[in-house]
């Protein structure tokens, strides 16, 4: 058995569309014979992971299966190798900064011994 990196793209809408379109990207690792199985098997996790239910705003929220972007085999693992990597255009780069090392602290916080 073989191991896959694969990314699934979703469409998130939220109420009758005024608000602004999100898209979730998941990174996941998928156990196959083979890429095409691994592609495959992605893909029936997406479509059996699309949803449509109220939000706390009484908002329908549609979560809708796009497709397999990419598909990567995983071989042998080195320390700090890179397995992802995306790359985003971003026109408030302060909060951005911000909001990652934000989400650092919390992380730290939360879970680890040296915060």
């Amino acid at each position: 058995m073989n191991r896959y990196l694969i990314k699934l793209m979703f469409n998130i809408n939220i109420g009758n569309g005024s608000n602004a379109t999100q898209f979730d990207e998941q990174v996941r690792v998928i156990e196959s014979n083979n890429l095409e199985d691994a592609f495959y098997k992605a893909r029936a996790i997406g479509r059996r992971e699309e949803e449509t239910f109220l939000n706390a705003e009484n908002q329908v929220v549609s979560w809708q299966f796009i497709d397999v972007a990419d598909v990567y085999p995983l071989e042998e693992f080195k320390d700090g190798e890179q397995i992802y990597s995306s790359t985003r255009k971003i026109k408030d780069s302060n909060s951005f900064i911000s909001y990652i090392r934000q989400k650092s602290m919390e992380i730290q916080a939360k879970n680890l011994t040296f915060a």
